[in-house]
């Protein structure tokens, strides 16, 4: 994977769509993590709260829009694009290098032709000096992603004799697209991204 910024400092870095020094935020992370200071052990209780507690809007048929780990934790739902803003707010919090992943994937079917951008998020393993992708989309039937730091456990993996396929940047921030296209819409049924260009 590549990074958008070779200086790990830029992946503590807060963003408004994340504010780590939010009181919701802190005051998770002090019920999270205050029985422990083992990154493994504050990774995996950030990646399964976001993961188990946190509904996909699609999922429960919710029409309300999420944007921001504040909206993700207040509403108790959001979309990839949303949810990987409050693992990223928590795990940041804790000062644990957060970025964000992209994959581009078919959206029902192959034969419909319709594709979707997934987010999903990458951190950094100090006590092992490299990323791992983890993806707290939730599951369900078909979908079983588990916070692993050996194999990763994601929720997809592209196929791209589909036409699917990995963004390989880990980004600093949120994807402008995918935050503009939360902040247009009324109705999050209706939202998906189709592409994001190389050069993001």
């Amino acid at each position: 994977m590549k990074l958008q910024d070779n200086q790990l400092s830029a992946y503590l870095l807060d963003d408004p769509y994340l504010k780590i020094n939010g009181k919701d935020i802190v005051a998770l992370c002090h019920r999270l993590f205050d029985e422990t200071d083992k990154e493994t052990d504050i990774i995996r209780k950030a990646f399964d709260f976001v993961l188990d507690q946190i509904d996909h809007s699609w999922d429960i048929k919710q029409t309300e829009v999420s944007i921001s780990a504040s909206d993700v934790l207040k509403n108790g739902h959001g979309i990839c694009y949303a949810k990987v803003n409050l693992l990223a707010a928590l795990l940041r919090a804790m000062h644990i290098p957060t970025g964000f992943c992209y994959q581009k994937l078919l959206l029902f079917s192959e034969a419909e032709g319709k594709y979707c951008i997934h987010a999903l998020n990458a951190v950094y393993l100090r006590s092992q000096n490299r990323w791992i992708r983890l993806d707290a989309r939730g599951n369900k039937p078909g979908i079983h992603a588990a916070c692993s730091f050996t194999t990763e456990k994601l929720a997809f993996y592209p196929d791209r004799a589909l036409g699917e396929r990995d963004y390989d940047m880990i980004y600093v921030r949120p994807n402008p697209l995918t935050m503009a296209a939360l902040e247009a819409s009324s109705n999050i049924l209706t939202l998906y991204v189709t592409d994001l260009p190389d050069n993001i």
